[in-house]
């Protein structure tokens, strides 16, 4: 009996695991409702070790429902606007009629924690191990528009459908539930599959799976397709056929991806070469049909200069088609092969995908430039990032995360990346991490392992630990570290070559790891931009001494091929035989950084402001496309209204703490002159010291700072209105909380002033609201009291009801110092924050306001401000308006009419025009970042 349990364990284990569900759907498309109603059967196998009461199925597409399912709820964080401006019928849903047992009785589902894209049913009796269960569903299935994902509805009426029908939860050690956010792939176990699709006579259908028969009859035709051990669930109904089979020995391609007009042979040449490399690197394919297509390509493209339209795009006939289908074919080969979890185990596909695809690359590309023929082109073949290679750009763009501290490890859930990341950056890391550990082991054994690892789990139960193993297994040293440090933390690779000693025939080289890891590094000799020398150094944990021979070495590089993703590679030279490490290199206008050079850019820049005019003038920096911790930027410019020489300066260093809530310290100095009015001009400078505390969620908008600084002003005296504080220092305390989201907005900050003329605090808070029903709302309130004012003889240091005075030059002030006119006009949101010019103006005890406004169609706001204003020897007085914002771009672009106010009716003025409010931003890195927000 004791053997007999112990088999039944073995085989409910080992032998269980191989059995899996089978699924037959009979569906019926209703084009007038966009809709298909189905009938649908679902053998389920129970593959754990205990009994089941419920079982539990991924209804994908009721995610569109509602406004707060986690689909919707990942659009609002990267500002995805449309999914929730959108109507209930163009957001689609799922209703469920009916689920029965084989036996006819109908069984009770819900939706779990009201999860709408997950299904609960409550079996009659538990489903013992190694037992099966048949259910039968029927339910209406209403497409969304393919606006949100690309799959739904087009605007031909087309239905490209993916995750459209029911499919059991994965059960591997229990129950593995995601919802659906957009991330690309459904976790699904294998399951065999039939459809018979009932569809008009004047709609195609085209699927992954093998189609089995046709039959037409009056009115519409009969479509059967069906399919063993299958993963992918695209159908397109389509009412023209959009697709081309195109053959390739075994297998069969089934795609609609963009071929820019390339020749029928020259695409099947094409598909039939890059199925042959992927069969040689992996091996073969397990079904014959190979389904790709435009929104697969376009939901994971290539980045970069391949994007271009087609009259501009600087590379050769057919590369980009070729990448574009390479790229697509390699993630639906490995997706549809490995039964690897798609949200904490893609790091694996990614690793493979990426090194095939920079192999490819350079197999049938080698020469190929990152900016293709562009680099041959007079003027930009002298930048540098003329001379990267296509493969360079999966380390550079992953780099960018990394400089700017928001890089996340390789095993981090899919649902929790920065979209950067998951877009990009940590696909490119896994990659280059390949490449890495190949140039390591100096042999095959990498390749070896992932054709081993295809070959042997295909289609079976996998983990990315079993990879790990194989890789272990084959690799002759110690690449613990590649798993340990490189995938599961986002440590810094950074290394530095601090002393360099000369012996007889030797060189004593002191190499300092700079980060808390164990990753080996490259060292090499060189003579001029030869190679003569290459070693590896291993456990680096702080510093290490290596003895190696001196014959022909001029200079010491580490990581000199860049074959390693490293932080920061500026540091990575030491001369030998000649006085400096590397020479100085001043490029015009800002380039791709070059580690073999101390870089210095130059670039034209103009700024405008009424007194000024257009001011124009060179800007020396050293920032490269790739953020640095140290910066500086020094901008001389002249001034066409003003005739002579403005600008600005800065100096800022920035101390980056990994995985910290307090990320960022920065600190420097920064200082500029420009005019104030007409002939006269002001000079600030300001060092500051700033403290950047976030949350460990880094998709998380939440954010602090604490900003320390000293503001010094010096301005020119009017021989007309002689300035009672022409020079003046200010010192300032700033704390600012801020979350901005798309649905819900919140920042507040406490301001603290201090100068020998007065002493004040302030409080701002900002709060925001779009409600489910697409109605905003808009409230801001603010308050300030002088502790103590020894300047109240003017205004100039007192709270303003709707114009600041700005002594501390912090705003964008085009035309600052006019009381009337256009420029008088221009209104930034601080203080007071009216936008109607009322008596009194000013505050030089306190005041308090609060600034409201709600939309009554799409950009049209009502807004109205209340508030109370309190000078020395006065009441506090009342003031109120209000009005119509016109909102174009939030906060960026506005306009406000106003209509009521203390004045009166304002509307009914003859001057009307002189009172209406403009925001106009004419900042790039502000406007920049209504883009950027949805990356970072």
């Amino acid at each position: 009996m004791r053997h007999l349990r112990l088999f039944l364990i073995f085989f409910l284990l080992y032998g269980g695991l191989s059995a899996q569900s089978t699924i037959s759907i009979n569906a019926r498309l209703l084009d007038s409702l966009r809709s298909l109603e189905v009938s649908q059967d679902i053998t389920f196998v129970n593959t754990e070790n205990r009994p089941l009461e419920t079982l539990y199925f991924n209804d994908w597409n009721n995610a569109f429902s509602t406004k707060t399912s986690a689909l919707a709820r990942r659009f609002a964080e990267d500002y995805k606007r449309r999914f929730h401006f959108a109507r209930d019928e163009e957001r689609g849903h799922t209703a469920i009629h009916e689920i029965k047992n084989l036996h006819g009785d109908t069984l009770k589902w819900d939706r779990p924690g009201n999860v709408p894209d997950l299904l609960r049913v409550n079996l009659k009796q538990p489903l013992a191990p190694g037992d099966s269960i048949k259910l039968h569903f029927d339910y209406t299935l209403f497409f969304p528009l393919n606006k949100f994902t690309r799959y739904g509805v087009d605007e031909e009426g087309n239905y490209k459908l993916r995750y459209w029908y029911l499919v059991p939860a994965p059960l591997q050690n229990g129950w593995k539930l995601y919802s659906h956010q957009d991330l690309g792939l459904e976790f699904v176990q294998p399951y065999d599959i039939n459809i018979e699709l009932n569809i008009p006579t004047q709609f195609y259908a085209v699927s992954g799976l093998n189609l089995t028969r046709t039959i037409t009859r009056k009115g519409f035709k009969t479509i059967k397709f069906e399919g063993d051990d299958r993963m992918d669930s695209k159908l397109y109904i389509t009412k023209s056929f959009i697709f081309e089979s195109i053959s390739a020995g075994n297998n069969n391609f089934i795609t609609n991806i963009e071929d820019e007009g390339i020749e029928f042979n020259t695409k099947k040449s094409i598909l039939r070469r890059e199925l042959n490399f992927l069969e040689q690197r992996l091996g073969e394919y397990p079904h014959q049909n190979l389904f790709i297509t435009q929104e697969d390509y376009l939901n994971n493209p290539i980045y970069g200069l391949v994007q271009l339209p087609a009259f501009i795009r600087p590379f050769p006939d057919g590369f980009q088609y070729d990448l574009k289908v390479f790229k697509t074919l390699v993630y639906y080969y490995l997706q549809n092969s490995l039964l690897l979890n798609p949200r904490t185990e893609k790091w694996v596909i990614d690793a493979i995908a990426i090194s095939l695809i920079m192999d490819y690359v350079d197999e049938y590309y080698p020469n190929m430039k990152l900016l293709g023929n562009l680099s041959k082109v007079i003027g930009i073949r002298w930048f540098h990032a003329a001379d990267l290679e296509f493969n360079d750009q999966y380390p550079f763009l992953y780099m960018n995360m990394a400089r700017l501290n928001l890089d996340q490890p390789l095993s981090t859930s899919q649902d929790s990346l920065v979209k950067f990341n998951k877009n990009i950056a940590n696909a490119y890391k896994a990659g280059v991490g390949m490449k890495y550990l190949e140039d390591f082991l100096d042999d095959e054994v990498v390749k070896k392992s992932i054709s081993e690892f295809y070959s042997k789990y295909k289609l079976k139960p996998v983990s990315d630990e079993d990879f790990e193993r194989i890789l272990r297994k084959n690799a002759d040293k110690d690449i613990s570290w590649f798993f340990n440090d490189y995938v599961e933390t986002n440590k810094k690779i950074d290394f530095k070559i601090t002393h360099v000693k000369k012996m007889e025939d030797s060189l004593l080289v002191t190499v300092k790891n700079l980060s808390n890891n164990h990753m080996p590094i490259s060292l090499y000799g060189l003579n001029k931009d030869s190679i003569v020398f290459k070693t590896w150094i291993k456990d680096v944990t702080h510093s290490k001494e290596v003895m190696i021979p001196s014959d022909n070495i001029q200079r010491l590089a580490l990581n000199y091929e860049q074959k390693i993703p490293e932080y920061n590679q500026r540091n990575n030279y030491k001369a030998v035989t000649s006085l400096l490490d590397k020479p100085l290199q001043i490029r015009l206008l800002q380039d791709v950084e070059d580690p073999r050079y101390h870089q210095v850019f130059m670039m034209p820049e103009f700024e405008y402001n009424l007194y000024d005019g257009i001011a124009i003038g060179p800007k020396l920096y050293n920032k490269t496309i790739l953020s640095k911790t140290f910066n500086f930027m020094i901008a001389p410019k002249y001034g066409f209204n003003s005739n002579t020489v403005v600008g600005s300066a800065a100096f800022v260093n920035t101390n980056q703490f990994k995985n910290k809530n307090l990320y960022a310290i920065t600190y420097g100095i920064s200082g500029n002159r420009f005019s104030y009015g007409y002939g006269l001009f002001y000079k600030r400078y300001s060092p500051f010291l700033k403290f950047n505390f976030r949350t460990s969620y880094l998709r998380s908008n939440e954010r602090q700072q604490l900003l320390i600084r000293n503001v010094n002003v010096q301005r020119d005296q009017n021989p007309d209105a002689p300035l009672q504080q022409p020079d003046y220092n200010v010192f300032n305390v700033n704390y600012r909380y801020s979350n901005p989201n798309f649905i819900k907005y919140f920042t507040t900050s406490l301001d603290y002033q201090l100068s020998d003329k007065f002493s004040k605090m302030s409080f701002t808070a900002e709060y925001r609201n779009l409600f489910k029903n697409n109605r905003q709302l808009n409230i801001r309130f603010f308050t300030g009291a002088f502790l103590f004012n020894d300047a109240k003889a003017n205004d100039y240091f007192s709270f303003a009801l709707d114009r600041p005075t700005d002594y501390l030059f912090d705003y964008n002030y085009y035309g600052r110092s006019q009381g009337s006119g256009l420029f008088s006009q221009q209104i930034i949101m601080a203080e007071g924050g009216f936008k109607s010019k009322l008596q009194p103006k000013y505050a030089n005890e306190w005041m308090m306001s609060l600034n409201a406004n709600t939309n009554l169609w799409k950009w049209i706001f009502i807004y109205g401000d209340v508030g109370i204003v309190k000078n020395t020897g006065f009441n506090g007085e009342l003031m109120y308006d209000s009005g119509v914002r016109i909102s174009l771009v939030q906060d960026y672009f506005e306009f406000f009419f106003p209509v009521y106010s203390n004045l009166g009716w304002e509307i009914a003025d003859p001057n009307y025009d002189q009172k209406i409010r403009f925001i106009v931003s004419l900042d790039l890195n502000t406007l920049i970042r209504l883009f950027t927000r949805r990356w970072y």
